[in-house]
């Protein structure tokens, strides 16, 4: 738990006000069952005001107690909240700083996962040792004291059985542990699950497969039931086994006690107060029994949550020592670049190209031929294989993260809309004006269904842009790429639901107005392309063809056969 103490560290202070109120309202709750057996032995036969006296001390002891138990609650509650905040911020920005590859590794749903039902394990973790961690300990030990300075002998009776109830406690917990790691890893797959299905809800209902999409369900939801199954029943067999041992501990203590008064070795009230006080560290071995349920929850989730916030970056910024800059004239090149998801099949092989400053990529290929690797290569959102990549001279594994994203503006087909206004998800948080905006929209050809909303600019999309067309959002999502006025435009396939008309305007405006940014557009059209300085035709991987429209017209057959086949070669301009 060396994780969450981390977390703990700057609350050390309040947490030790906590302890000590909680400390002082527990030592005077153990001396209420003292106080109770005293008025049984001592105050009966001393008359009525003794007893009303003993009585309103009895009332004001357990009245404090009960104010330092809410107020250390209180407390408590307040560290838990504030340390789960800082867990979940730092979680959070570790997120999104992985790596394309480490997120593939740990996969979405499973960041999901932890982002929420983990962090909520350690904050009530965090929250219940506070609360439990101090008042068990202290009615436990000092229940034990006081017992054994009442009656030794019945004493013993207890002491017998804790070896017992520790050892049952520790030996279910230890197993508890993994079992409920391997229930996180179900609750990712019915995360995964749901979060595909309400992305594709439309397609889903649209092709009737809502009856496919429940048994795939169902499996997942079985699956997280056995392995919730099997945590529940080994941590749930605690409770049974100490209800048990405490039961035949009371049984025992009574008829040991009941034998000792027959024989005049002890009196009634300190059986009464033997039997609160068996009954004070009963309920504290269950609170501690509680805690190590808890404990196997928080543990399993702290370690999810380590991954994370501790994983260490596999995108490293390199010296231009080791990769030295490039000087070929050329803004972007890629050299001899090679690159594999999975480090056995190469997904992109021997990538060489250069383009200068200002002008236009065009790539076009099949689906899954690597076009949108390359891009996801050029913003260093994964590390080459082999080869290099440079940018205006300078490998990209030696520029800054921050240095080098702000050098782009990027448009993906399924790119994100969020529920905000339309400006708001045009700026994407930056420090944009209201023209600054405008002329992104104009630019991208979105300006003049923006205006037609009642709101104009202020209209409210809809979580993901549901609200608005294909068309619509593919625009949008390019006046945000060109809005922050960027060195390199990538516009991945962001022009696949536009009309030919839309598309040639678009092309046309981004030529005007964005003249000196160096632009790659992915593509399956070849409209998109032809105008491009440099078109690269892929194909599994590998360049089959690269050069002008005209040039790839006449070297290269795939290219040829793709540019017959949409409209026969004729667009529209």
């Amino acid at each position: 738990m060396k994780f969450i103490l981390r977390y703990l560290k700057p609350y050390l202070g309040r947490m030790a006000g906590g302890f000590s109120i909680k400390t002082l309202g527990t030592l005077i709750e153990l001396a209420l069952p003292f106080l109770l057996g005293l008025i049984l032995d001592e105050c009966l036969d001393r008359g009525v005001a003794m007893i009303v006296a003993c009585g309103c001390g009895m009332v004001i002891c357990a009245a404090v107690a009960y104010a330092c138990n809410v107020i250390a609650n209180r407390m408590a509650a307040s560290v838990a909240r504030d340390a789960a905040e800082r867990i979940r911020h730092d979680l959070f920005s570790s997120i999104m700083d992985l790596s394309g590859s480490q997120t593939d590794r740990f996969t979405v749903p499973s960041l999901e996962s932890r982002l929420t039902t983990d962090t909520y394990n350690v904050h009530h973790f965090i929250g219940m040792v506070q609360r439990m961690g101090v008042r068990a300990p202290i009615l436990l030990i000092g229940g034990l004291v006081v017992t054994i300075l009442i009656d030794r002998a019945l004493s013993l009776v207890m002491i017998a059985l804790l070896p017992v109830i520790f050892g049952v406690v520790f030996f279910i917990s230890k197993k508890g542990v993994p079992l409920y790691t391997r229930v996180q890893r179900s609750v990712d797959g019915m995360v995964r699950v749901v979060r595909e299905d309400s992305q594709g809800i439309r397609v889903i209902k649209a092709l009737s497969k809502i009856g496919h999409e429940r048994e795939r369900y169902d499996k997942v939801n079985r699956d997280l039931v056995r392995d919730e199954k099997r945590a529940s029943l080994t941590m749930g067999a605690v409770n049974p086994v100490m209800n048990l041992l405490m039961n035949l501990g009371i049984t025992f203590v009574v008829a040991v006690g009941a034998s000792r008064v027959l024989g005049g070795l002890t009196e009634p009230g300190k059986i009464v107060t033997f039997t609160q006080y068996f009954s004070m560290i009963s309920m504290a071995m269950m609170s501690v029994t509680r805690m190590f349920v808890m404990y196997t929850k928080s543990a399993a989730s702290a370690n999810r949550i380590k991954e994370v916030v501790d994983a260490e970056s596999d995108l490293i910024l390199r010296s231009e020592e080791d990769f030295p800059r490039k000087d070929s004239g050329s803004y972007i090149e890629f050299d001899g670049v090679s690159f594999s998801y999975n480090g056995k099949k190469d997904n992109l092989s021997d990538i060489s190209f250069s383009l200068k400053k200002g002008g236009t990529l065009g790539v076009i290929g099949a689906t899954g031929s690597g076009k949108t690797t390359l891009v996801s290569l050029l913003m260093r959102f994964y590390d080459v294989d082999s080869g290099a990549i440079y940018i205006d001279g300078r490998d990209v594994r030696t520029i800054p993260a921050d240095e080098l994203h702000t050098m782009f503006g990027v448009a993906l087909q399924n790119d994100f809309l969020y529920a905000d206004t339309v400006e708001e998800n045009i700026k994407l948080g930056r420090d944009l004006s209201h023209e600054e905006v405008v002329r992104a929209a104009r630019t991208a050809q979105a300006d003049g269904f923006i205006s037609a909303f009642p709101e104009g600019y202020e209209h409210l999309l809809s979580q993901k842009g549901t609200n608005v067309s294909g068309g619509q959002k593919q625009r949008l999502l390019i006046a945000r790429a060109v809005a922050g006025c960027p060195d390199i435009l990538i516009l991945d396939d962001s022009s696949s639901a536009l009309d030919y008309k839309t598309d040639a305007a678009l092309r046309r405006a981004l030529a005007d107005d964005m003249a000196g940014t160096t632009t790659v557009i992915v593509a399956q059209r070849v409209s998109s392309v032809k105008n491009s300085d440099l078109i690269l035709v892929i194909d599994e991987g590998r360049i089959i063809g690269s050069g002008t429209h005209a040039e790839l017209l006449e070297t290269c057959s795939v290219y040829r056969e793709i540019s017959e086949s949409q409209m026969g070669g004729a667009f529209v301009e």
